[in-house]
């Protein structure tokens, strides 16, 4: 279902091979932190945990938290622990989100909700946000714990924000771009920004950091919400088309409703806020989708953003981990998965 947006780039993993190999030596150190800190006596906590953490995600929060703090010159061990709370701090919410969107798969797998149930699901991510707040705090840095926890409020923020925007086609522009701010780049900027807190360099530096992940973790998002209309289900992990069966308001659709006549947005609002969303009216709405241009533009959009997130790289003093995040910025942007 749905068409395939053609990036005109490469997509997979090449465009991430530079980060993984400078970061490689660290990431395992946070692998075996992650492993030993999802141990629990109850025994369906690291089941679940495992479940989701193992399926084959990127860890591209934690390589941010790693490839940042080397980025700045940080020194001991503090960038290790922190990497894992991020990724502890994603993965939590990947549970919740699943409980509230009601998701069946993830990464291409059944959703933990739907092996273990709703609860599980909840509490293991309890579970996993008090470990990742464990290990900020071990880590000994005020200004880390301050940005990490603000940006757990922020992205709790941010759901509750999309959860009231949803089926609301008077959804604008600036709306939406709020929502994923909170949602999905607060914890990107975090995850950059406490690399160089950590190594105390200057204010600059950690606004550079901050400003990368940012705008990086919107361009993420962007693309997200192309594919949803434009990817194939093998691909994205989930099902094509998810977004619109929920009734979720996303740029493509908010670009869309806007250049539409008075009939398409009569379908808009049948489809999304009257939940008028079989297979066929998906068809449909990938035809408005394409007719009026909003893959493509969502996409461009989505390239204005990893170019701000390239920008901000540019006060650090070239080196082969700034061509590297600034390839991470391609690969978000060219990724088919």
């Amino acid at each position: 279902m749905g068409v395939v947006v053609s990036f005109n780039e490469k997509v997979g993993t090449e465009g991430i091979e530079r980060l993984v190999a400078l970061v490689r030596d660290d990431m395992n150190r946070v692998n075996e932190m992650i492993l030993s800190r999802t141990g629990s006596d109850v025994t369906m906590i690291p089941e679940v945990a495992q479940h989701l953490i193992s399926s084959g995600g990127k860890r591209l929060r934690p390589m941010l938290t790693l490839a940042t703090a080397q980025l700045a010159g940080a020194s001991g061990n503090g960038h290790i622990r922190l990497a894992a709370a991020v990724e502890f701090m994603h993965t939590a919410t990947l549970l919740h989100d699943d409980v509230v969107d009601e998701s069946d798969l993830r990464r291409g797998k059944p959703s933990a909700r739907k092996v273990w149930g709703n609860e599980a699901s909840v509490l293991v991510g309890d579970f996993l946000l008090g470990q990742a707040f464990r290990m900020m705090v071990e880590v000994g840095s005020l200004p880390c714990l301050d940005v990490l926890s603000t940006a757990a409020a922020v992205i709790a923020e941010g759901e509750v924000m999309q959860l009231a925007a949803a089926k609301n086609t008077a959804t604008t522009e600036d709306d939406y771009l709020a929502v994923i701010r909170s949602k999905t780049a607060a914890l990107f900027a975090a995850a950059a920004e406490v690399g160089p807190l950590l190594a105390e360099t200057g204010e600059a530096q950690r606004r550079a950091c901050r400003s990368y992940g940012m705008n990086l973790g919107v361009a993420f998002q962007l693309i997200d919400d192309a594919l949803d209309y434009g990817g194939s289900g093998a691909k994205l992990g989930k099902n094509v088309g998810d977004d619109f069966r929920e009734g979720k308001i996303t740029l493509p659709v908010v670009l869309a409703f806007r250049r539409g006549s008075d009939e398409e947005r009569a379908f808009w609002k049948s489809a999304l806020e009257q939940g008028q969303n079989d297979d066929a009216q998906l068809d449909r709405a990938v035809e408005l989708l394409k007719k009026h241009r909003a893959l493509e533009d969502t996409v461009e959009r989505a390239r204005h953003y990893g170019e701000v997130a390239k920008d901000a790289l540019a006060l650090f003093p070239a080196s082969p981990m700034r061509e590297a995040l600034g390839e991470v910025v391609d690969f978000c942007i060219s990724r088919a998965h």
